[in-house]
């Protein structure tokens, strides 16, 4: 298993304002990112963990999630965590038209822009897939497309011991944004481990910066 995209080999190229891959590294930094939420019983555990460790991270939610549970993504933004639009159901962009891709983002930002007040938010595609003309318009408008850089492998749904045995063997390195999900026991138990040993070797948890806007 390969925590390292392959893809990333040509995305790091594209410019940030287009495509983020890495954030900063200064600090000693890592940014921690889960996709897919608010998941009731899950994103509440894992606060839990952030908090206990001094880690902030950047939650990419769903609009549907959102809608159901208000009171965790009020929980994120008063502990300082920063919100991402992930779409508002998890489409498949590259099958669905670009006007369904518009809707479904503009329906999610109105939500987030409820919690947090801000007006533009970092959007992640589901399952990293996106097509070109997606790629052109926050080109043009600088929304910001969010990836990553060092993926968890928590969507496999293997056991904590082998998502913590796969991280120690090739683990991450400052200015990663890490990808996880937060809906899983293994990604919980295993940031409960990792985490403490990630401060000791001198890494800090930030949130994402916010998208800069022209």
């Amino acid at each position: 298993m390969n925590p390292r995209p392959n893809r990333l080999k040509v995305l790091r190229w594209l410019p940030d304002s287009w495509l983020l891959c890495t954030g900063p590294s200064a600090g000693n930094a890592l940014y921690l990112s889960f996709d897919d939420g608010p998941n009731v019983g899950f994103t509440e555990r894992l606060l839990d963990v952030l908090a206990e460790n001094e880690a902030k991270a950047t939650f990419f939610l769903l609009g549907e999630q959102i809608e159901q549970h208000p009171d965790i993504v009020a929980r994120m933004v008063a502990e300082g965590h920063s919100l991402g639009n992930h779409s508002y159901d998890h489409a498949r962009f590259t099958r669905i038209p670009h006007a369904e891709q518009m809707d479904q983002i503009a329906r999610t930002e109105t939500l987030l822009g409820k919690f947090d007040g801000k007006a533009v938010h970092r959007f992640r595609p589901p399952s990293g897939k996106f097509p070109l003309s997606l790629l052109a318009h926050f080109a043009i408008h600088r929304g910001g497309i969010a990836y990553w850089s060092y993926d968890s492998l928590d969507y496999q749904k293997k056991p904590a011991t082998e998502l913590v045995e796969v991280m120690r063997a090739q683990p991450p390195r400052a200015g990663d944004i890490i990808l996880m999900h937060d809906e899983s026991d293994a990604t919980i138990e295993a940031l409960a481990i990792l985490l403490p040993e990630w401060r000791t070797a001198g890494f800090v948890f930030r949130a994402l910066p916010d998208v800069r806007q022209a």
